[in-house]
């Protein structure tokens, strides 16, 4: 777990740095910086998307995870989750602005091919390379959001050191579960909940609860395995 505790170092120390900034950054170049970030995370999800190999599973799995986490209310939950480490250690008063900066963070440092490949790696081999590009992307991008946003983006660690540190534990059973074609398909649908992150937190064009497509992740290596049972057994 070496490459999860530098990354959640980095969101520290990157979140710390833009907090401490923040009150002397313009309004004008917080926005900038955010949208920068935001179509940076449009740019990084449409390829994901363009590197599927069959888009009709992506498809299935946005939205049978859709309809899994509307079923399961995983936005509310992760609001909540928010609500109450904002009613812990937020001082500053802004209940939603601090809400936003730890959704909005958790989802990004969570979703995408690095965190999930750079964890595998961590856990089987010691390698913490991908994880540690990653701390360095990490870390600035929460500068840029903390700053913007506010602390509960330092808050978005909690969810790396447990989502990030549980793969590399489990990095063993997962690989001998997930086939490379199950996780090209898990990443293109990973890049579709990085687009309507940024359309919605970052760009803020359009709503979208992206918190309630999470259950996707898991959906398009399972339905990447089912096609290639049924495939199996008819050729």
């Amino acid at each position: 777990m070496t490459g999860t505790w530098i990354n959640v170092a980095a969101i520290l120390l990157g979140g710390s740095l833009g907090l401490a900034l923040g009150t002397h950054l313009s309004g004008q170049l917080k926005d900038t910086v955010t949208a920068s970030v935001g179509l940076f995370t449009l740019g990084l999800g449409i390829k994901l998307f363009l590197d599927s190999e069959n888009i009709l599973i992506v498809l299935g799995s946005v939205l049978i995870g859709a309809l899994l986490g509307e079923w399961q209310h995983l936005e509310e939950r992760l609001e909540s989750l928010g609500a109450r480490l904002d009613a812990r250690f937020n001082r500053q008063g802004d209940s939603s602005r601090f809400i936003q900066g730890f959704l909005t963070a958790s989802l990004l440092f969570a979703i995408g091919p690095m965190a999930i490949l750079g964890a595998i790696q961590d856990g089987l081999a010691g390698d913490a390379t991908l994880l540690i590009i990653k701390s360095v992307m990490d870390g600035f991008t929460s500068l840029a959001f903390a700053s913007s946003l506010g602390v509960g983006v330092l808050f978005s660690s909690l969810v790396i050191l447990v989502y990030q540190g549980g793969i590399s534990l489990l990095a063993g059973q997962l690989q001998q579960i997930v086939t490379p074609a199950m996780m090209l398909e898990m990443q293109a649908a990973g890049g579709v909940l990085l687009m309507g992150l940024a359309l919605s937190s970052l760009l803020e064009i359009k709503k979208i609860r992206v918190g309630n497509l999470l259950p996707a992740l898991a959906v398009a290596p399972a339905l990447t395995a089912l096609l290639d049972w049924i495939k199996g057994l008819f050729f």
